[in-house]
């Protein structure tokens, strides 16, 4: 890319708020396709460590002969970083949250941005499971708001799921469905309800395969491997739910258990008692696997 392409993406300009692990993947793909990128958070320290996991995995890429480093250079130098959301939003055509999933929290933050952002800005979460219709419950302007749900990490991972309100007009949609084409993703389409696609199928079968562990019918690397081997799976359910966190796929499964009364989403008491003890998988260096 070169900084002239910037303009023929369909965002040129790009706030990503939250620079945890998914808003630091969401802010290079968008970077990577030729868009100028802030990436917000609430402290310095914050954004220098999202700043940083974008260097690192570029380097990565360069390490590995997949990435040159002059794409890598690029890319950085289209990334800036905030921890204004004012300032990050105001002159943005596109906004993508990635903040914690706590329902409260991202409705409040679109409220307060729905007065900051040009009038043509789109309005997007990265929300896995919440009602994007709560999400973005008094909202000004709702026919601009959508979700957009990566998957991590974020550069590798080809699906991005674009999911409507009611509200949400034919001409958000097909903005944010060339976009995610630029970003070199796949892009599905599904109707806001709990889960989505996604997260619905696969909470549903992470939760089984936690439920076979507790039972005693297999190892997590053979449940994994059956999976793997099996089905075709990149990766195995529980691998996955470590990859994830078990407090943040926790915290689904209660969310969609509420939601659909559906006795399939109940979580295992393994499931609980690992949470409780800190195991919360690659993030804490213990899970079902050890990290």
């Amino acid at each position: 890319m070169t900084d002239n392409q910037s303009a023929a993406v369909s965002f040129p300009d790009v706030a990503v708020l939250g620079a945890g692990t998914m808003g630091a993947g969401i802010a290079q793909v968008c970077a990577q396709a030729g868009a100028k990128v802030v990436l917000q958070d609430i402290r310095d320290d914050l954004v220098d460590k999202g700043l940083g996991r974008i260097r690192d995995f570029l380097q990565k890429g360069v390490d590995k002969g997949k990435v040159s480093a002059e794409q890598r250079d690029a890319t950085l130098a289209r990334v800036s970083v905030a921890t204004d959301r004012a300032v990050a939003c105001r002159e943005a055509d596109l906004v993508i949250e990635a903040v914690p999933e706590i329902l409260e929290l991202k409705n409040g933050l679109f409220r307060e941005l729905a007065g900051v952002v040009t009038e043509d800005c789109v309005l997007a979460s990265n929300t896995s499971s919440l009602s994007l219709a709560k999400v973005f419950d008094g909202v000004a302007a709702p026919e601009r708001c959508i979700g957009m749900h990566f998957f991590n990490p974020v550069p590798l991972m080809k699906l991005l799921e674009l999911v409507r309100t009611a509200q949400t007009s034919a001409a958000t949609i097909e903005r944010v469905t060339a976009f995610s084409r630029q970003l070199g993703k796949e892009p599905i389409l599904v109707v806001d309800s709990p889960g989505f696609a996604s997260s619905r199928l696969g909470v549903c079968l992470g939760l089984e395969a936690i439920r076979m562990v507790e039972a005693g019918v297999a190892s997590a690397e053979d449940i994994d491997k059956a999976m793997v081997l099996g089905y075709g799976h990149p990766m195995g359910p529980l691998k996955l739910t470590d990859l994830v966190g078990l407090d943040v796929r926790l915290a689904i499964a209660d969310y969609l258990r509420k939601e659909l009364d559906h006795p399939g989403f109940e979580a295992p008491a393994l499931m609980r008692r690992m949470v409780a003890e800190g195991k919360l998988g690659k993030k804490s260096g213990q899970g079902f696997y050890a990290w």
